[in-house]
């Protein structure tokens, strides 16, 4: 019974002296990986999908290769809600070899947009989450994790209608008629050009539908927008207060009523 105690012995110490050699070795090794993740940019796909890219490098010069590669990405708003998430996955990178990837992140700009107002209204920053995760020599784990920050502009900035100005209109053999006018302006600081349509519909102090006009709007990106609306109104449903919905239309999202008072 001694001897293959012994030999179970000599055997253990082999196995740990082995391990530690080798765990040694993978963690020594570790020091010649390069990982770095680039600045986040957006951008537009062809079919008006917004999309948030990262460039990711990692280089590979340790002694074993790198397995399970994960690069996830989580986009979140000012008050830490997740509004978008991707993942890239890459099965194996070699001992020696270089990966130069891009992870791409679609939030539905449609749905973000109509969920979440404040985006189309004011500017705020985002928050980009990276994390990339791996296994080294199959046992060993690593993971680089970042933190970005990326301003958004909102596509309706500082939306107003101004003070309405009212024009008494003398037409003989016809009930007198106001014209309304009513100043509109916002600017436009998302990344995007905004093309639409705008619809607003004015009701009087008793709710009641009194004019609507319907422009066609074009703000490129970082550029402001002036328009004036008419409404031609009979002086009997005119009071001094009341408000509008206005109503937005464009490819990228549909929003409304925004409801605007006007008057005392």
């Amino acid at each position: 019974m001694k001897i293959p105690i012994r030999m179970i012995g000599i055997a253990t110490s082999i196995f740990w002296i082995f391990l530690i050699i080798f765990s040694v070795s993978a963690l020594y090794s570790m020091k010649d990986i390069r990982i770095d993740l680039g600045e986040p940019r957006n951008s537009l796909t062809p079919d008006n999908r917004m999309l948030f890219s990262i460039p990711v490098s990692i280089v590979n010069k340790g002694y074993y290769n790198l397995d399970h590669v994960n690069v996830s990405t989580e986009i979140l708003d000012e008050q830490n809600q997740t509004i978008a998430w991707g993942c890239t996955f890459i099965p194996v990178i070699s001992k020696g070899q270089a990966v130069n990837t891009i992870q791409h992140t679609e939030p539905n700009l449609t749905t973000l947009l109509q969920s979440y107002p404040h985006f189309l209204f004011s500017d705020t920053e985002l928050r980009i989450n990276t994390t990339v995760s791996m296994k080294a020599a199959e046992v060993i784990p690593i993971q680089l994790s970042s933190s970005h920050s990326m301003p958004w502009g909102a596509p309706l900035y500082n939306f107003t209608l101004g003070t309405p100005e009212f024009a008494p209109l003398i037409i003989p053999g016809s009930t007198a008629r106001y014209r309304v006018t009513v100043p509109m302006s916002f600017e436009n600081h998302a990344f995007f050009d905004l093309t639409g349509t705008v619809q607003v519909r004015m009701y009087n102090s008793t709710n009641v539908l009194i004019g609507e006009e319907q422009d066609a709007m074009e703000a490129r990106q970082d550029s402001s927008y002036h328009e004036s609306l008419e409404f031609y109104i009979p002086a009997t449903h005119l009071t001094i207060d009341g408000h509008f919905e206005v109503f937005f239309a464009t490819p990228f999202f549909n929003y409304g009523p925004l409801v605007v008072p006007y008057g005392r």
